[in-house]
């Protein structure tokens, strides 16, 4: 056996792998599959923000930039953060990374010693508990019941909380559920917070521009005076702009922290794709990125509405009301023990696979989130699949036995 780290053995292979490849299968066979796996907008990049990428290799900003990246960067996201999430970083407090998940990978590896522990609320995005793994930590986690809207008390904080806790992470709204917590719901969780001297918060605000309903967004190191000196704040530009493949993910928190990644990073990657820079600070300065981000906004409001609406109108199936990001996570728990073809199915591994085999639908496992008993669906994609797509999971449930 080729002699690996133990690292590596430490980190789970994602149990959707299958389903996406057997998907993949399908298509190629010219099975027509209706895909809600995407975690990415079906959107293009607006073109104002591509037509500068184009201007920057045009000028031949193709090499080494500083890092984590160009000053005019970090100034733009510095200024975005103080005007729309009251936060009053400065520059020197920013850094970027290629892409959100290399941000909070960055930033467990700078925090984390082992047996440091997180706490973790589920369901969570599936790469949050290996990355505490890649970085020696261990990762404790609290349940957010189906019957709360998938949402953690204050109470049920502050009994995970033990003298190994040093960061509470917290990710509204959410992947894979898309609930998301009112300021009210934030602020008491930030009481908590305020109480433990040494526990630091990590906020991933990815799906902030995403929310419905009215909800107000608020950034959580805004919520006690407490917090500013002890909480990261992630972001990125892949959901807000449509921008999953730039890779341009961003942080700020306090100097010393911000100081520690950039350390890290100049031993990494060194800096972000230098020609997406420039285009990148325009996104979050020009008046025409708050245009095509709302337009985005109210197209995924329908589309989440829709979606949710047919789900719970079909037999046996449970689904919280999705407030933000661009997911639904039906309960289908009710097929458990029925079978199809002769599959029975158990858990929503073998959901997802049955009705991908008989369906020919593509929909992620909740198993890899903390639920086995849900499946995640992305509207991420146009009404006319959605109705597809629901209208053969409907049949796909009448076939069970």
């Amino acid at each position: 056996m080729f002699p690996l780290a133990d690292r590596v053995r430490l980190v789970s292979e994602s149990i959707t792998l299958a389903v996406t490849a057997k998907a993949a299968a399908l298509r190629k066979a010219g099975v027509d599959v209706v895909g809600f796996g995407a975690g990415e907008p079906d959107f293009d990049t607006p073109a104002f923000i591509k037509e500068a990428a184009k201007a920057a290799l045009d000028k031949g900003q193709t090499k080494y930039t500083p890092t984590p990246c160009y000053p005019e960067l970090k100034a733009a996201i510095a200024e975005k953060f103080n005007r729309d999430n009251g936060l009053p970083y400065k520059p020197e407090q920013i850094t970027t990374g290629a892409g959100g998940k290399h941000c909070l990978y960055m930033a467990f590896m700078a925090l984390l010693n082992p047996g440091d522990e997180v706490v973790l609320p589920s369901p969570y995005w599936v790469s949050y508990p290996e990355q505490v793994k890649l970085a020696g930590g261990i990762t404790r986690i609290i349940r957010g019941e189906e019957s709360n809207g998938f949402k953690i008390t204050p109470a049920q904080l502050a009994a995970a909380i033990t003298p190994r806790t040093k960061i509470f992470l917290i990710n509204s709204p959410s992947n894979p559920a898309g609930h998301a917590y009112t300021p009210a719901e934030l602020k008491a969780l930030a009481d908590v917070v305020a109480a433990h001297p040494n526990l630091v918060v990590f906020s991933d605000e990815i799906y902030e521009k995403l929310i419905y309903d009215g909800l107000k967004f608020v950034s959580f190191a805004t919520l006690h005076p407490a917090l500013l000196e002890r909480t990261l704040t992630f972001n990125c530009h892949s959901k807000s702009f449509a921008m999953t493949g730039w890779r341009i993910g961003y942080i700020g928190g306090p100097k010393p922290a911000i100081d520690a990644i950039n350390k890290l990073q100049s031993q990494m990657t060194s800096h972000i794709t230098s020609f997406t820079q420039l285009p990148a600070a325009l996104a979050l300065t020009d008046p025409r990125g708050p245009e095509s981000v709302e337009a985005m906004r109210q197209e995924f409001e329908g589309r989440g509405r829709h979606m949710w609406e047919r789900l719970n109108a079909l037999p046996g199936v449970i689904c919280v009301r999705p407030q933000g990001a661009f997911y639904c996570f039906p309960n289908i728990s009710t097929t458990f023990g029925k079978s199809v073809v002769g599959t029975r199915i158990t858990d929503a591994v073998s959901f997802s696979a049955a009705l991908l085999e008989q369906g020919h639908v593509a929909v992620v496992p909740g198993n890899d989130s903390g639920f086995e008993t849900h499946v995640r669906l992305s509207f991420a994609t146009s009404m006319a699949n959605i109705d597809k797509g629901i209208d053969r999971i409907a049949a796909f449930l009448k076939s069970l036995g």
